[in-house]
């Protein structure tokens, strides 16, 4: 039977001896943890005399002694020569020093785990019968996969001295489009601050007692005014909780995750931003439509809709090589086209709005900038949309004339 402990080396005695592959691979391990490190071998590989160089690990190039071991709490002999581990593993053994033999692992006191991590949460797995180090790594790397897709519960049962706030990107809304770190923090949330256009269905994964806040925003109804938001974030975090914003595409395109993050850090409340797919880019690829393509689009141009018509985007829709992308742009298209045309932005330029981008309600119309406000509101189009204007929204661009299930084309 083996026992399996965690065990802190950070300031305590590690013997390493031989100087060879081995030790090159495990000595990372022992640096990590902050082990006071004496290698003991005549002839180092290069991986590990790199190491030793760059951290500046004391080493005795000579064959190991006895008195090597003396003052170790943990000693590794991987000399390559089975019988001179043995004969430091008896050493160990006789001092009551755990050791791990590297040679033959079932004859000595100590194994390393195959070991994952995931934030603050080790997890290392072992054979409790024999040595078989290929089986046990197999089953960590199936571990850590649960782990970094979030499939595992990672939170802590009890508040933290210290809360913090992560603001992670959704992407356009499928939970498997979701970054795998941000996967990670939401398994590890305490509380989760949703908006409407976020990935939901990742919700419905969280432990039951996480609470979730609801702070979404759809057109002309902001329940939850921005400023109330930020305290939110803030007053959780005091609480010693970690804190999940969740947004639909990234933090930092229209999310107003610039001022969630300089609330945090005037609060003195940690937080870091976890970017995800932009709708910018992820709902006109839905579609089949690159912002970008070689010969066509050099660069793309991004809108808030919302916003009063400025000359830089009025410069960006009468240039034929820029591909211009509105986002919340519905409610003021009529607006956007009135000033285009007025501003010499030709008529025939063609027109894409997504709905609904990669979900099954999804759809595209495809129109011209002339018609795009009339074509929109036969078509009965709502948000959430985002509004291609370009050469690449042409229907022809890539696969032909064509006309998909969910596609107008007027």
């Amino acid at each position: 039977m083996t026992t399996m402990l965690g065990i802190s080396l950070a300031g305590r005695r590690v013997v390493l001896v031989g100087g060879g592959a081995v030790t090159g691979r495990r000595l990372p391990r022992f640096l990590d943890d902050g082990a006071d490190i004496l290698i003991v071998a005549p002839i180092l590989s290069d991986d590990t005399r790199v190491l030793l160089e760059r951290h500046g690990l004391r080493h005795e190039s000579r064959p190991v002694r006895v008195d090597d071991v003396e003052d170790a709490w943990l000693v590794h002999t991987a000399t390559g020569d089975p019988r001179v581990d043995a004969e430091v593993a008896a050493w160990c053994e006789s001092r009551r020093i755990l050791c791990i033999n590297a040679s033959n692992g079932a004859h000595g006191s100590a194994r390393l785990t195959a070991e994952s991590r995931a934030g603050d949460v080790v997890v290392g797995v072992m054979s409790d019968s024999g040595v078989d180090p290929r089986r046990a790594a197999r089953l960590r790397d199936a571990i850590a996969g649960l782990l970094r897709e979030g499939r595992l519960p990672l939170r802590r049962r009890r508040r933290s001295a210290a809360g913090r706030v992560d603001l992670v990107g959704g992407g356009p809304g499928p939970t498997d489009l979701m970054t795998i770190r941000g996967r990670r923090l939401l398994a590890e949330a305490d509380v989760v601050v949703a908006d409407r256009l976020g990935p939901a269905d990742v919700l419905a994964e969280l432990d039951s007692d996480v609470e979730v806040i609801d702070v979404g925003k759809r057109p002309g109804h902001h329940p939850v005014p921005q400023e109330e938001i930020n305290q939110i974030l803030v007053d959780r975090a005091r609480l010693g909780l970690r804190v999940v914003r969740l947004k639909g595409g990234d933090p930092f395109v229209y999310g107003r995750g610039g001022e969630e993050v300089a609330a945090c850090l005037a609060a003195g409340v940690p937080v870091e931003v976890v970017p995800g797919l932009t709708s910018v880019v992820s709902v006109p690829q839905a579609a089949g439509i690159p912002v970008t393509h070689r010969g066509t689009a050099v660069g793309f141009h991004v809108v808030n809709g919302q916003a009063e018509v400025t000359s830089s985007t009025l410069d960006a829709l009468r240039d034929d090589s820029v591909t211009t992308v509105v986002l919340m742009g519905v409610a003021a298209l009529r607006k956007l086209v009135s000033a285009a045309v007025e501003a010499g932005v030709p008529a025939s330029r063609p027109v894409a709005i997504v709905e609904n981008g990669h979900t099954p309600q999804q759809r595209t119309t495809r129109t011209t900038l002339g018609r795009a406000h009339l074509d929109a509101e036969a078509a009965q189009v709502r948000n959430p949309a985002v509004i291609v204007i370009g050469d690449v929204a042409r229907a022809s661009l890539l696969l032909g004339v064509h006309e998909e299930a969910g596609e107008t084309v007027r």
